[in-house]
């Protein structure tokens, strides 16, 4: 019978520490896990003992693999094991068992459950517990902090060595990873992120191993490089994202307010609350810069900052687009009807002073309140029937018995 996890352990030369390893993790998790397991010893062209202890070990346990590579790189024996494997979740850790495997069955159980996609511990989290040196804790996150900043990813810690991955997943994105050594898991998760799956953190308590052999230097140079590598292909379309993440990507949910009725009534409901919320945002921030930059100067600068958030608040909200695609059309349409908003509330404000030079400010908050209502009603009609429309687009079902291709039209946010 398949197991339902695997337990992937890549080793290079670290006879010391292996056995204890498989002996400490083999006991676990016959104690703890309460589904079927293999622990595969992945060992990469180590120049020790370590495969011998490797099959000695496996030999007198059961249910642990030895898979030998001739080269070396803990990307290259990740990806070999996992893609040979029969299991459904695919785990990695490392030889020194720095994580706490407490933490295994909740890393494991939203793969399971089919909730999530890809699992990760994290060192970072408020309710982690550390204990390590102060240069890898300023290594780590400085790392974590460049990952966010270049590949714009919201992971909290790449590199902890306490990952897994459902198995139908990680075949369709391991033949996309091209880092065979420390970056690996990095291109991995960033990968799987673009393309919209779902990625479970779980907070671990971890104790630094002092006898570690990274190569901090060489380490840092390759993961800059596995960086640079990554931003040319996803300028350059190299990576198919878009496909990945239309295929296997997560859907938005069907109504994203529950309660709210759907259809237009709905987006009306939806789209007065925001505009409300809009509208006083715009008032506060008009009165506040009225006396320092002058009627028109506050105008303009608050109806551009309640644009942006109420374009991105209606795109998520009231009409239930989700994602990173076309966020920045919808942006930039957005601004084209913040324009004729601006004209509208603008030419007011020119009105009202070209018949009276010195208003009392109460007639230009109310006058503004009026041209403001039309401009809402203006917005939500372009808003619905142009940055946002639906359009149908003709999606395959599968092929009848007779060979005739059917096709439906479904409606979806442009």
């Amino acid at each position: 019978m398949a197991p339902v996890l695997d337990v992937v352990v890549p080793v290079h030369n670290e006879e010391a520490d292996l056995e204890p390893c498989l002996r400490r993790l083999h006991a676990h998790l016959t104690e703890h896990l309460p589904y079927p397991f293999r622990i595969t010893v992945a060992e990469n062209a180590s120049t020790d003992a370590t495969g011998e202890i490797a099959s000695r070990v496996a030999a007198e346990l059961g249910d642990v693999d030895v898979l030998v590579l001739t080269q070396p790189g803990r990307g290259r024996a990740l990806r070999t094991a996992w893609l040979r494997s029969d299991a459904d979740v695919l785990v990695y850790m490392d030889v020194d068992l720095s994580t706490d495997l407490a933490a295994l069955l909740p890393l494991v159980a939203p793969l399971i459950s089919g909730h999530s996609d890809l699992a990760i511990g994290t060192r970072l989290s408020p309710s982690s517990r550390v204990v390590r040196g102060l240069k890898r804790e300023v290594i780590s996150r400085s790392y974590n902090l460049l990952l966010r900043r270049t590949l714009a990813t919201s992971l909290s810690d790449a590199q902890c060595g306490f990952k897994a991955i459902r198995a139908d997943v990680a075949r369709r994105l391991l033949p996309l990873v091209e880092d065979t050594g420390w970056f690996f898991d990095t291109e991995l998760l960033v990968l799987a992120e673009r393309s919209g799956l779902r990625i479970h953190e779980v907070p671990v308590d971890w104790i630094d191993d002092p006898d570690s052999r990274v190569d901090i230097v060489a380490t840092a140079r390759a993961d800059l490089a596995g960086i640079a590598r990554m931003l040319r292909a996803f300028a350059g379309g190299r990576l198919p994202v878009a496909d990945l993440r239309a295929q296997i990507g997560r859907r938005p949910l069907p109504d994203p307010v529950p309660g709210v009725p759907a259809g237009l009534v709905g987006q009306l409901v939806r789209f007065a609350v925001i505009g409300m919320l809009s509208t006083l945002a715009y008032l506060a921030i008009f009165v506040l810069l009225r006396g320092s930059v002058g009627a028109q100067a506050a105008n303009l600068s608050a109806l551009l900052l309640t644009a942006v958030a109420n374009t991105a608040a209606n795109r998520r909200i009231t009409f239930g687009v989700r994602g990173a695609a076309g966020a920045a059309r919808a942006q930039f349409q957005g601004l084209v009807v913040f324009a004729l908003g601006l004209g509208l509330t603008s030419g007011s404000l020119a009105v009202l002073h070209a018949v009276d030079p010195a208003p009392a400010r109460s007639t230009e908050v109310l006058l503004l309140v009026a041209a403001n209502a039309a401009a809402t009603l203006l917005r939500f009609l372009l808003l619905r029937g142009w940055v946002f429309r639906t359009r149908r687009t003709p999606a395959r079902l599968p092929t009848p018995a007779d060979g005739t291709p059917a096709v439906l039209e479904m409606e979806t946010a442009r």
